[in-house]
């Protein structure tokens, strides 16, 4: 292990036991912001600072070996040399996946994920297709033992949806959904067709990680809320009271439009924790523009407009532009069965960000 490394990693542990120390702190146990700040801070240096502790051992053991190796008796010393070789394989193991953890990671990707799809291109059939990526999305969170929650819908009346958000709840729930931003494309023959022709159509995905209230400070003076009836298509949803919620962010222009709860209060949370994402997601990108930074890798992670995947069904494939990957396994893929693509994109992820940090 380098100076470097080791000076990160003890760094690291220092702070990890710092942070233990205050959380024993009375006047931090009464801080319910503090407390949570301190606790998410300190399970993102748990996996850095327990691989130090660990490698600490097999250094030590290694040490051990090499001194028995060096002993007059060629038995003890053949065996101290053979336990020294195993101990040095698991170091170099170990080193490699301590560069993985060392790489810098996104403060958000243990959060819960907020996900959006409308149906856009191709009229009903983009509509349907929205309904088809939540089901997929749906599966894929069910496989990864995630839980979902509706937020709003809009359902279509040739099927799927023209509007759905829903929160995806679970360990490094974001991670696994961050890159779903962008417009998807289908391309297939509609139940709608008669003669057979292949329509493409598309349907727009929006990732967001959830933002606890702990995680950004919102002044409530910079906020406008307004109650009205909810009210849908075909009369649904109509509703006698005023029922929905429309919150709207002054300084960002950031505005939602909540109506798919039991009751004000529920669609008030709803429209709330919209809000936090939103206007999270946009005050780090006006940061990182300040400081002219380019904010989002090459595989992207939030202009709705970027075509970033085509699920061709004639011919069983899906391909994702940004990585040059194409599967010939839409069917399972439409079951839920992301995982090739998802670890790919993280794959692709981790590479840039160590091409950066090596640069």
């Amino acid at each position: 292990m380098n100076n470097i490394m080791r000076t990160r990693l003890q760094s690291m542990e220092d702070r990890y036991n710092e942070i233990n120390d205050m959380m024993m702190d009375s006047a931090v146990l009464s801080d319910s912001r503090q407390l949570a700040s301190l606790g998410k801070e300190q399970a993102a240096l748990r996996q850095a600072v327990e691989a130090f502790d660990t490698y600490k051992q097999l250094k030590d053991h290694y040490d051990q070996a090499i001194e028995m190796s060096q002993v007059d008796d060629p038995e003890i010393g053949e065996m101290a040399q053979m336990e020294a070789q195993e101990c040095q394989e698991k170091i170099d193991a170990l080193l490699a996946h301590i560069e993985l953890l060392l790489i810098p990671k996104d403060p958000t990707d243990d959060n819960n994920a907020m996900l959006e799809i409308r149906g856009a291109a191709g009229g009903d059939e983009g509509n349907i297709f929205a309904g088809d990526l939540f089901r997929m999305y749906s599966r894929y969170a069910e496989l990864q033992g995630y839980k979902i929650e509706v937020m709003e819908s809009s359902e279509a009346e040739a099927g799927g949806y023209t509007l759905i958000s829903f929160t995806v709840k679970g360990e490094e729930a974001y991670r696994h959904f961050k890159f779903e931003s962008g417009a998807h494309r289908v391309q297939r023959v509609p139940k709608t067709e008669t003669q057979g022709r292949i329509h493409t159509s598309t349907a727009t995905v929006l990732a967001m990680p959830e933002i606890e209230e702990a995680d950004i400070e919102i002044d409530p003076n910079d906020l406008v809320i307004e109650t009205h009836r909810a009210s849908g298509a075909g009369g649904q949803h109509i509703n006698k009271t005023d029922s929905a919620v429309r919150i709207t962010h002054t300084p960002t222009g950031i505005s939602v439009n909540c109506q798919d709860g039991r009751s004000q209060h529920a669609n008030r949370a709803t429209a709330m924790k919209l809000i936090r994402s939103r206007v999270y997601e946009e005050t780090q990108r006006r940061i990182d523009e300040a400081k002219g930074e380019a904010r989002l890798l090459k595989i992207g992670k939030g202009d709705r407009s970027e075509k970033i995947r085509t699920y061709n069904y004639p011919q069983n494939r899906v391909t994702d532009h940004r990585i040059g990957l194409t599967l010939q396994q839409l069917d399972r893929i439409m079951e839920g069965k992301l995982g090739d693509i998802i670890d790919a994109l993280l794959e692709e992820e981790q590479k840039e960000k160590m091409a950066g940090e090596q640069a």
